[in-house]
């Protein structure tokens, strides 16, 4: 099932309470207190949501559309009939959800309920006969824009095929018969468990919110039970792994890592990893957690500080080869100094063995505001700690600076602001623009210039929200340099909005509805939105077509523009000559060929919709993709001196895994400082280059 890019993250970040109690049929009908919410919410999207709403027919035959797409993502249920029957009672929606009436989603949800029911016991039959591996057929595995069934021969068609696929995956991990079996009855017998447990209060959530998909990705509803479990978890002495999952059918997925956290410090989690299985402590049972809820896989992964999760993944590369990773890892909370800004110097440039260009890592916009408002004088902030990094560049003697924002997901605006104004002397930095159509500049709140040298700023497909800001205002401003890949494209704001506050003096709770109510423009007037920041100097990775970011949400705001704000942008160096130094070194550079590399195996993963069902096609293709993904980094390792890490042993050495990926993360590093090299050479002496970036 899918939630929202809100739910995900606030449910990942404060965990959620398991349901073990089954539900009847029969107490799954909307109450009076869902129907006065859904005319509160109504209100609510039109009078203050970003962008302009109006609820008519074909609105609502989409939030249908969305609904049966939630509940069924993979199209392994419900009949086309079942679509047809309830798309047919759209034209009325419109009507009875401006009313509150909202029988049709727990109609819809009742059959969904029986739907499952009755795969599940064909699954279960089909786990009793033997399975053909050496048939030459194949199953579509992504079904999202596949045809609804049209019978239910054809269901057990697709799910014969479905189940064997489960079967060869664990197969392939290399488990035993007696072990796939027990482990599959387990995992279909956990589906309808876990569809038997939804309350009217789950399916009225589930239905708002494809409701709420269907006007804008970020905006999202928390029912009164879920929005109680966010505020006692936000009490409890729970902590996590630091990442952020997604749903993605019926799997849970690895949408990032968050700086700083157990995860990410591992260096075994990677984006797009499939979490399997989750284990408690040290050798407790390894309980298999596909089909599962997100909530409930969440839940299962958040515990107390110092315990240890186990996570069995299936990692991007191997979705079709079954090959699993066993990772442990220390529950624990992510503190600000392990967000942390960092820095270092590359020398040694063939441009002039003399030029010496400093890197500071930034890999969230931090700001300690429990300090600040406790009266600290010296509380912790990103722009803090970047200015002191610089001051100790500086005292090394750099000759340019470069501001490293990869996987920075964003943070605190304030240090957007702040961090711009250490590299400009005054001005707007980014304009807002509210639902009602006003538009705030927000500017740099010191006027003096803090850093006037040769400036880059890399990005990448990570880089979201604040450092978008940040990266996009360097770039108006000509300040620096921008770098890297084309950035996320979050460029909206949300807030998290009561909706018991529209009835006062009633004791019902309503739950909360989570809004996009603003977004952020760039001085220039183009917004952040969709489009993110593009660079100066662009990295072709030949990851172009993989969808990521806003781009590949669906209903997301569109790139918009308003009137620039008023700022002085200084002279922009000539682009076109570094971008031509730089394209035929990466022609020639070990390091990017072996990124190209890996890009292409796993951009042919990302189109990939079916996988063959025959085992020994199955295993000579993951064979085959493994000599590229790991055989290539492990002739790249060797030829830098590094012995590669066997990141698939029992015992991992993290130290050595933290330090070989250093060494590929710097990759682009260094072609970044190259390209500042050429800057600086092709300027002339340092005193020039700066009376050029200042003109």
């Amino acid at each position: 099932m899918r939630f929202s890019a809100a739910i995900l993250i606030a449910l990942l970040a404060f965990g959620a309470v398991a349901k073990t109690q089954e539900v009847g049929l029969a107490e799954l009908f909307p109450d009076e207190r869902q129907a006065r919410t859904m005319v509160v919410i109504n209100k609510v999207l039109e009078r203050f949501h970003y962008r302009d709403f109006k609820l008519n027919g074909a609105f609502a035959a989409e939030v249908i559309d969305n609904y049966f797409t939630d509940l069924d993502p993979g199209r392994l249920f419900f009949l086309e009939r079942d679509v047809e029957r309830f798309g047919r009672s759209a034209n009325r929606l419109d009507a009875d959800l401006a009313k509150g009436k909202i029988d049709t989603a727990f109609d819809i949800f009742r059959v969904y309920r029986m739907r499952v029911d009755a795969r599940i016991d064909y699954a279960l039959s089909l786990l009793q006969q033997p399975f053909d591996f050496s048939r030459n057929e194949t199953y579509l595995f992504k079904r999202d824009e596949a045809d609804w069934a049209t019978s239910e021969a054809a269901l057990n068609e697709l799910w014969r095929k479905r189940v064997k696929n489960d079967y060869l995956l664990l197969k392939l991990a290399e488990k035993t018969d007696e072990e796939i079996r027990q482990q599959l009855r387990e995992r279909y017998t956990g589906i309808t468990r876990r569809i038997h447990q939804f309350t009217p209060d789950d399916v009225y959530q589930a239905f708002v919110n494809a409701y709420t998909r269907t006007l804008e990705p970020h905006t999202s509803y928390m029912s009164p039970s879920t929005s109680e479990n966010f505020d006692i978890s936000m009490r409890l002495s729970l902590e996590g792994i630091g990442a952020v999952l997604r749903a993605d059918n019926e799997y849970t997925v690895i949408q990032r890592t968050i700086p700083g956290g157990p995860a990410r410090q591992s260096g075994q989690i990677q984006t797009g990893d499939r979490i399997i299985g989750v284990g408690q402590g040290l050798d407790g049972e390894m309980v298999d957690v596909v089909g599962w809820r997100l909530q409930d896989v969440v839940d299962k992964i958040r515990g107390p500080k110092g315990s240890v999760v186990r996570l069995q993944t299936l990692p991007k590369s191997e979705l079709s080869g079954g090959r699993m990773r066993e990772v442990s890892l220390v529950r624990n909370e992510i503190k600000l100094e392990d967000q942390a800004a960092q820095h270092f110097i590359i020398d040694g440039l063939e441009h002039d063995s003399s030029l010496r260009i400093g890197v500071i890592e930034v890999p969230a916009f931090y700001r300690d505001f429990r300090a600040e408002s406790a009266g600290q004088r010296n509380f912790r902030s990103t722009t803090r700690d970047v200015r002191a990094l610089i001051k100790e560049l500086e005292a090394e003697g750099v000759d340019a600076l470069i501001i490293d924002l990869r996987g920075n997901g964003g943070g605190s605006l304030t240090e957007a602001l702040e961090l711009t104004g250490l590299f400009i002397e005054e001005g707007p930095v980014v304009q807002v623009k509210d639902s009602f159509g006003k538009v705030d500049v927000e500017v740099d709140p010191d006027p003096a210039i803090f850093y006037t040298g040769p400036l880059a700023v890399l990005v990448d497909r990570n880089s979201a929200s604040a450092s978008e800001i940040f990266a996009g205002a360097i770039q108006d401003y000509g300040r620096g340099i921008i770098i890297g890949e084309a950035t996320f494209g979050k460029g909206t704001v949300q807030t998290l909005i009561d909706l018991d506050r529209y009835v006062p003096g009633d004791d019902t709770q309503l739950g909360r509805l989570r809004l996009t109510m603003a977004e952020f423009y760039r001085i220039s007037g183009g917004s952040t939105q969709l489009r993110g920041v593009e660079p100066d100097i662009r990295f072709e990775l030949g990851l172009q077509g993989v969808d990521h970011g806003e781009r590949s949400l669906d209903n997301a705001l569109p790139w918009s523009q308003i009137q620039p704000a008023r700022f002085d942008a200084m002279t922009v160096p000539d682009i076109d000559i570094l971008k031509q130094r730089s394209a035929r070194r990466v022609l020639k550079d070990d390091g990017f060929r072996m990124l190209f590399d890996q890009a292409r195996i796993l951009s042919e993963i990302e189109a990939q919709d079916e996988v063959s069902l025959s085992a020994s096609q199955r295993r000579a293709e993951s064979d085959r993709r493994e000599q590229v993904l790991k055989g290539k980094k492990a002739a790249f390792l060797r030829a830098r001196g590094i012995e590669p890490v066997d990141e698939d042993a029992d015992e991992v050495d993290e130290d050595a895994l933290e330090k070989q990926q250093e060494v590929i993360d710097r990759i682009l590093t260094q072609e970044a400082a190259r390209i500042l090299a050429d800057l600086i050479v092709l300027q002339g002496d340092d005193e020039r280059l700066r009376a050029a970036m200042r003109d």
